[in-house]
């Protein structure tokens, strides 16, 4: 995992946490925009994973050798 990965997957751990605190304290209401952008964060954490995957695998594949 690089650090980049890391940084979105524990900030995006937070913002779930701060807006469990939110919802206990003030309603879900005012915490809905907080636990969106935490979502849309693990989406894009689970979108770069995906890539990084998928790059893996292709470097892996030998070149296809055109035939005559």
């Amino acid at each position: 995992m690089k650090l980049g990965d890391a940084l979105l997957l524990s900030l995006s751990l937070a913002l779930i946490i701060i807006g469990i605190h939110l919802s206990l304290t003030q309603g879900v209401g005012s915490s809905y925009a907080i636990f969106m952008f935490a979502i849309a964060l693990l989406f894009w954490f689970q979108y770069r994973r995906m890539n990084q995957a998928e790059a893996k695998k292709q470097s892996g594949k030998k070149p296809n050798k055109r035939k005559r």
